[in-house]
């Protein structure tokens, strides 16, 4: 990955979008209410729930501001101008378990759109990260926890 900040899909960068919208809409709303539930209960030098209330605030800046910096530096993959010879971010790669013979597809994103149900994997991940580079026919050993995998890439698509 080149520097310059977070490769996102459109699809990831319209995910990040609303959910910093509605951290500065929907979550502030609530935030601000609370606390003021909490100032109406009198002293707030002993009161937990002002406490709790303050430190979601804290937390929900944190991640408005993290979302802002990310969307700042973002940039935006486009699909038809990369190469579909091997295996980069966005590449959807059809594999085959050398060992079993079971076939499985990986979409490779950012870690900000990982989605391991969705078959999407991190392109920090062990097996995104190990899969990156390589063309099709070729056979990828990828340790992992469990031991190692070995997989033959089918088809690399976008």
């Amino acid at each position: 990955m080149a520097k310059g900040g977070t490769h996102l899909t459109p699809e990831g960068y319209e995910k990040l979008r609303k959910e910093l919208e509605r951290l500065k809409t929907t979550k502030r709303r609530e935030i601000s209410k609370a606390i003021g539930e909490a100032r109406a209960h009198g002293d707030i030098s002993e009161n937990a729930e002002y406490d709790a209330a303050k430190d979601a605030q804290g937390l929900n800046e944190k991640k408005i501001a993290e979302l802002e910096a990310k969307l700042a530096t973002a940039q935006i993959l486009d699909n038809a101008q990369m190469s579909t010879d091997e295996i980069l971010i966005v590449a959807t790669a059809k594999l085959k378990d050398v060992d079993s013979g079971d076939e499985l597809e990986y979409k490779i994103v950012a870690e900000e759109e990982a989605d391991f149900d969705a078959n999407k994997i991190s392109i920090q991940s062990p097996v995104g990260s190990a899969l990156v580079g390589h063309k099709k026919g070729d056979v990828v050993e990828i340790q992992v926890p469990r031991g190692i995998l070995k997989y033959k890439v089918l088809n690399i698509s976008r």
